[in-house]
């Protein structure tokens, strides 16, 4: 039986959001301190990346370090857990480079996450190039052979992500199984640990329009202040048809609701609107009508606040001394380098490729030639 390790990460192509807190920071840092686990790894995905930035490297050099605060303000301690930059860790290239051989391009094409990516930046799903863009880079077609590097790498037994990066797991788990078949049993077999909140699953945009997204701009930043979340809270889409306060409301697809019931909870009620005993009567009273939506921003907005406050102090802390930052991820990828390694060789003494560490070969070919 395996140990139990960790591993999770994120691309560092803005700050994090409430989607990734929610999503997968706030469980991360829940196992984290629960401990239980032998190992855990947490990167920062500058490489993969590079796949759709690669016209602008500043763009992700420059978010490697707002990832990193975002880390460590959320809670992530780097005593307990290792912190590394992907692109520091080489090994990772090489795996990626073998287990392209186990995958077949028709099997990309259908991966739900990578027909999403593409279909977002402008291609269709064999990758064509539609109304704009300049061709589809074969390195952001193939960063979940990457990702599977990246787990596989560490042995990692548990991926915690949001349910979109789902099928990179299975796809994961795909790869593993071939290699082991191939070369015999040589890499762990990972599961994704999902959030026990389905709301939390995929939270919206302010705007109500599929998820939180850093490109479509709708979204709530755990580095922003009070003021700048205030105002994203106050114009978040609702009920259209709830115009008038007395008018019965809908909760289905109503943003401030879905939030609530990603933040709330019971304890809240007592603290912030004692008119309500939990969620179940607050929603049961907007459905009724006569209850108004400004109100009810306004109680997201308090424990949206209590949430995040303690981030954003924790991260104005870190401020203070950026090159320490810089050094617990230099610390952190060189721990990852040693693990990365260790997993690469048994790869490739599976794959029959350890020529200079094969003694049996070389005294069999000498032995060959010497007759």
């Amino acid at each position: 039986m395996p140990n139990k390790i960790i591993l999770t990460g994120d691309r560092p192509t803005g700050r994090l959001h409430i989607g990734h807190y929610v999503g997968s920071l706030r469980n991360r840092v829940a196992i984290q301190n629960a401990g239980g686990y032998d190992k855990m790894f947490i990167f920062i995905a500058d490489a993969q990346a590079l796949t759709d930035n690669f016209d602008n490297p500043e763009k992700v050099r420059q978010n490697i370090i707002e990832v990193a605060l975002d880390y460590l303000s959320v809670g992530l301690d780097p005593s307990k857990v290792t912190l590394f930059i992907q692109s520091q860790i080489p090994q990772l290239t090489e795996l990626t480079f073998y287990y392209m051989n186990l995958v077949t391009v028709a099997r990309l094409q259908r991966n739900p996450t990578v027909k999403t990516e593409i279909a977002m930046r402008g291609f269709n799903a064999e990758g064509e190039e539609q109304a704009f863009g300049s061709g589809l880079p074969v390195g952001f077609f193939c960063y979940p052979i990457s990702q599977a590097a990246d787990i596989t790498a560490f042995k990692a037994t548990d991926v915690p992500v949001g349910e979109d990066q789902k099928p990179m797991i299975e796809q994961t788990v795909e790869i593993v199984r071939s290699f082991n078949r191939i070369y015999g049993e040589t890499l762990v077999e990972p599961k994704a640990v999902l959030p026990s909140n389905a709301a939390c699953l995929r939270l919206p945009g302010t705007d109500g329009k599929a998820k939180m997204s850093k490109s479509l701009g709708n979204c709530i930043y755990l580095a922003e202040s009070a003021d700048e979340m205030h105002k994203k809270v106050m114009s978040m889409y609702t009920d259209p048809l709830h115009i008038n306060v007395s008018d019965p409301g809908h909760i289905e697809g109503n943003t401030v609701f879905t939030y609530l019931d990603a933040f709330c909870r019971d304890e809240h009620f007592g603290l912030y609107w004692p008119d309500y005993a939990n969620l179940d009567e607050l929603k049961a009273h907007y459905q009724k009508g006569g209850l108004g939506d400004v109100k009810c921003k306004r109680f997201l907005e308090k424990i949206l606040n209590e949430e995040l406050e303690p981030i954003r102090a924790r991260r104005k802390e870190y401020e203070k001394d950026i090159p320490a930052v810089y050094d617990i991820l230099k610390k952190g990828s060189e721990v990852a380098e040693v693990a990365a390694q260790a997993t690469l060789d048994e790869v490739k003494k599976s794959m029959q490729i350890d020529y200079f560490n094969d003694s049996a070969l070389i005294a069999e070919q000498a032995k060959r030639f010497s007759i």
